[in-house]
């Protein structure tokens, strides 16, 4: 009998190369008549946030522009983004930007509407009041937050990772628009690249997966591995682009539905304790877990799945994890010193990971010790 489940709703996509444009019409369709626009300095620079406002001012709907979104928000930052977004009257909050600036708006709007802390909100359905109403821009292909219920929090003083997610949080629109991912650095681009195929990948395993989330992963699977290679080469043409923000957002769904498991777990120490991009760790580790995952019968089938959709895109691919190892060998991730990790450490962090319950074989922290060693090929 199919597992059982209960499922998320999705929001309304919009994708395609010029969406941009439906924004103001997003923003009335959600109720929305004054907007609230978070979004980084960074994005700011590429004209993106310029261009948002001009669209909206043109149909009447004032703009009020928060830029100071930070890579891997903290309490600290959600905090910020609330005091500004105190100061000025608006409905509806519009989030552009990577994950990092969609997180900040969804955390702003858990404390702007329902009072208190970041960490109040760690896990799922504690927002008691209703919250405004959101549409979600991605501008790179990775975190698939747009996706997604939860806003991905540092604590201030551990630097744990907090999942705060509820349903009122959920956007109600994203839009999809590739040629907003054009501005993208290469590394950027890579790290998120990496960050949405690991997120296809886990989803697909997980001990959570179900009918609704399985679909979700292997179409994920299916745009990114298509795309990805020539992302690494940097010779990606706007359908490649698409392809790829079209992946993250379908991996987003996957997760939403099935979450994540040991490569998140192992990853997210050696970014609070060492500072590694999240892209970065999740990409070392996410071969070590495949390949321990391997060793369950029901992930090795699935992985046997993905491998012949890999092969019917590249006749001439090697294994799923092969394959995987060589994606991240050619995304030529700067090295990092083992010498200066405590494995132990980080093992015992990452054990407390709530994404790693969901891992298909059970880990405990020898399990992390081994796959941290593995990793770093020691």
């Amino acid at each position: 009998m199919p597992v059982s489940f209960a499922s998320r709703p999705a929001p309304k996509l919009v994708f395609g190369p010029g969406t941009l444009g439906e924004l103001p019409a997003l923003v009335r369709e959600a109720g929305g008549s004054a907007v609230f626009l978070v979004s980084d300095t960074g994005i700011a620079r590429a004209g993106h946030t310029g261009r948002a406002q001009r669209l909206l001012e043109a149909a009447g709907i004032p703009v009020a522009l928060y830029d100071h979104s930070h890579e891997n928000p903290t309490e600290a930052d959600a905090a910020a983004c609330r005091d500004a977004a105190r100061a000025v009257k608006f409905d509806c909050f519009v989030a552009l930007g990577g994950g990092s600036s969609l997180d900040t708006a969804k955390a702003a709007n858990f404390l702007l509407t329902n009072g208190g802390a970041m960490r109040d909100f760690h896990g799922y359905g504690k927002a008691t009041k209703p919250m405004l109403p959101l549409i979600a821009i991605p501008t790179t292909a990775g975190t698939g937050s747009e996706c997604q219920s939860y806003a991905l929090v540092s604590r201030d003083d551990t630097h744990e990772k907090m999942a705060c997610g509820d349903p009122k949080a959920r956007a109600y629109a994203a839009i999809l628009d590739p040629e907003l991912t054009a501005t993208q650095p290469r590394s950027v681009a890579v790290l998120t690249g990496l960050d949405a195929l690991s997120h296809a990948l886990e989803a697909a395993v997980t001990s959570k997966r179900n009918a609704l989330s399985t679909p979700y992963a292997e179409a994920a699977f299916r745009h990114l591995s298509s795309a990805i290679g020539r992302v690494l080469a940097s010779t990606a043409t706007l359908d490649d682009r698409g392809a790829m923000q079209l992946g993250a957002a379908l991996a987003g769904l996957a997760i939403e539905n099935s979450m994540l498991g040991g490569a998140h777990a192992s990853a997210n120490p050696l970014t609070a304790r060492h500072g590694v991009t999240h892209g970065h760790a999740v990409a070392l580790m996410l071969p070590a877990v495949m390949r321990f995952n391997a060793a369950d019968p029901a992930a090795a089938a699935i992985y046997a799945r993905l491998e012949t959709i890999l092969r019917e895109i590249d006749p001439g691919a090697p294994g799923l994890i092969p394959w995987v190892e060589d994606i991240v060998r050619r995304a030529a991730l700067p090295p990092l010193d083992a010498r200066a990790m405590d494995f132990a450490a980080m093992a015992d962090d990452a054990t407390r990971q709530w994404t790693g319950k969901f891992n298909p074989r059970p880990l405990q922290a020898a399990d992390f010790v081994a796959l941290y060693r593995h990793a770093f090929g020691i």
